[in-house]
């Protein structure tokens, strides 16, 4: 495989350099489908052509986009719009590049040099463009309706522009929104950076070994209690010693959010993202509410239960996700995951199969742990004209291979959805993770169905619910976490003790008395990448399994059709709104009792473990 990007030769202890083998070979990303190199013909000529066709497109439309809404063909509405998606798929292809290109090691010096100048050429590039998007929005409603009713290619591209006059009353003047978009490589974008970089560089100290958060993070789920507390407070040791750093990280991005709201007239800390998310306030409020309510009847019930399993009248923190007697040790090998997945893909849908199996073969994961690689997983779409990248930090654990299966989810939604183009391809964050949950349930169903071991089965349910309780509860917990910290920000800057104490709070609620949280526990939202990049993301997480959980429900129920109604799902990207995709699996998340469907089902699999423990 062409590794544009080689994994560095790391010195292994003897016990890493036998795991590592176990593992197979680990593949890395062919990055030649984007570009040769950073410094090659075709990437320079394409930032030229970025260059030249934005300022020609400028040149072309500004000021006369209202005039436009009575043309058709080549002058019209649709034209400009496709103009502008040509655009954005070529500034995509070279942002996606530099991005992945950074990724693979984020602590080069070169990778963040070449990151950074991308970023800042395309902002100022996206100067240029800015009008575009705030000039349609002031055309008016009457002029637009008619435009899309006279001009076919602006039918075409009407759920874009009717999406995008969702976000007309939070608009701003042009010169205001251009200061927003300048200022951002020097405000967030560089504070994001920095968290980045900060975390990747990071070593945590376990039996006088330094390791990076992955590996740290991995000894959490070794079957020897006291590995997980090394692991433990090596972490929160490393925590501590840049707490002061994540802090500042925390406080001024808050206050840029509250800044960026304010002058917008958001009303809601959270409104921003539900407005991004095209997901109604009172859904989300629905959803929350519900998890919190469930927290007895799930965490709370299954961490007691788990802590008898173990021994223990009561777990400490780092025994959370500790496998349980029961569970097999053996490392998985890179080669039966990939098996395991595609042939879950593959007896739901050959199709499904047919898309992964490419990222397998034509070079679109990142595998392997390393220095300098981004922690935990993604998979990048990239642009609709190449196709997405998955990364994952495969370690051969059980949970790794539900990640890859996730992953994978990811992708092959994005191929479905790459149909769409640039412009529509991309979907809101609520209904992104329907496809990556989705896989995860089959991969696990498939397994699951192969086991008839009573020991075997019950490891593999107990780690599911694990997986949902983490994905569901957990994840509700961070967006409740979230809201305390932005709105206690408002107040004035907020310590590193204030942080924690809010941390502490939401993780006792949200875990319950099996779970016995001690000094160290405070420091461990520092790592957690989405409170940095996206705020108020973390919810689309319990969303997705929440709605996966009652479409699989029909999915079972489903004796013909579910697959092609599936394949509409992930095929319409964002042209839709969640209550018309949902539609025809007669769901509907607008619907107060949608969310404990979902929830029954985390429920259920309790059930079967408790009656389980019993036989």
């Amino acid at each position: 495989m062409n590794r544009i990007f080689p994994a560095p030769s790391i010195a292994l202890a003897p016990a890493e350099a036998a795991a590592s083998a176990a593992l197979g070979d680990l593949p890395g990303w062919n990055l030649a489908d984007l570009y040769p190199a950073p410094d090659s013909a075709e990437f320079k000529a394409d930032m030229k052509k970025a260059e030249a066709d934005t300022l020609t497109f400028e040149a072309k439309w500004k000021g006369k986009l209202d005039a436009a809404t009575e043309k058709t063909g080549d002058e019209g509405i649709g034209a400009a719009v496709k103009e502008f998606e040509a655009l954005e798929d070529v500034m995509g292809r070279i942002v996606s590049y530099a991005g992945l290109t950074y990724f693979t090691n984020t602590t080069d010096p070169a990778n963040g040099k070449f990151y950074g100048d991308v970023q800042a050429s395309l902002t100022d590039l996206g100067a240029h463009l800015l009008f575009f998007s705030l000039e349609l929005n002031r055309i008016a409603d009457e002029r637009i309706a008619a435009a899309l009713k006279s001009d076919a290619l602006a039918a075409h591209y009407a759920p874009w522009i009717e999406d995008l006059r969702k976000d007309k009353p939070y608009q701003l003047d042009d010169r205001t929104e251009q200061l927003f978009l300048e200022k951002s490589m020097t405000g967030a974008a560089a504070w994001n950076r920095l968290f980045d970089e900060t975390m990747a560089s990071l070593r945590y100290t376990i039996d006088g070994e330094e390791v990076p958060l992955e590996i740290a993070l991995n000894q959490l789920q070794s079957p020897d209690g006291e590995a997980r507390r090394k692991a433990a407070e090596a972490l929160a040791a490393t925590f501590r010693e840049n707490i002061r750093t994540f802090t500042l990280i925390t406080n001024t991005l808050a206050k840029d959010k509250e800044i960026s709201d304010r002058w917008r007239g958001f009303a809601d800390i959270a409104d921003s993202r539900h407005l991004a998310n095209r997901v109604e306030p009172e859904v989300v409020a629905a959803l929350a509410e519900a998890v919190r309510e469930a927290y007895p009847r799930l965490s709370h019930r299954y961490y007691a239960m788990k802590a008898k399993w173990l021994g223990m009248e009561q777990m400490d923190y780092w025994d959370r996700n500790a496998p349980l007697p029961e569970t097999p040790d053996a490392t998985i090998p890179w080669s039966e995951a990939r098996d395991t997945v595609l042939a879950a893909y593959g007896a739901f849908a050959p199709e499904m199969a047919a898309i992964a199996k490419d990222f397998f073969d034509k070079g679109w994961i990142d595998a392997p742990v390393r220095p300098g690689k981004a922690p935990g997983a993604f998979a990048h779409p990239t642009v609709p004209s190449a196709h997405p990248y998955v990364l994952v930090n495969y370690m051969g654990k059980p949970r790794d291979v539900m990640t890859l299966a996730h992953e994978l989810g990811h992708g092959v939604h994005q191929v479905l959805a790459g149909g769409q183009g640039a412009l529509m391809a991309s979907t809101p964050l609520t209904l992104a993770e329907t496809a990556s949950v989705f896989g995860e349930m089959l991969t696990f169903r498939s397994l699951l169905d192969k086991t008839k071991d009573k020991r075997e089965r019950k490891a593999m349910l107990a780690q599911k619910v694990e997986d949902m309780i983490n994905t569901v509860v957990r994840q509700i917990a961070f967006y409740e976490f979230e809201r305390k910290v932005h709105t206690a920000r408002k107040e004035g800057e907020l310590t590193s003790d204030q942080i924690g104490e809010l941390w502490l709070s939401v993780q006792e609620e949200s875990l319950g008395p099996a779970i016995r949280i001690s000094e160290g526990y405070e420091t461990y939202w520092a790592y957690i990448p989405h409170f940095i990049h996206s705020p108020f993301y973390v919810y689309a997480y319990a969303f997705g399994d929440c709605l996966v959980n009652s479409l699989y429900a029909v999915y079972q129920q489903a004796e013909t059709g579910f697959q092609e109604k599936y394949f509409d799902l992930l095929k319409a990207g964002g042209t839709k709104h969640h209550t018309e995709l949902l539609k025809p699996f007669g769901l509907d998340a607008s619907d107060p009792s949608f969310w404990s469907k979902g929830l029954s089902m985390i429920e259920g699999l309790i059930d079967e473990l408790e009656a389980l423990d019993k036989a």
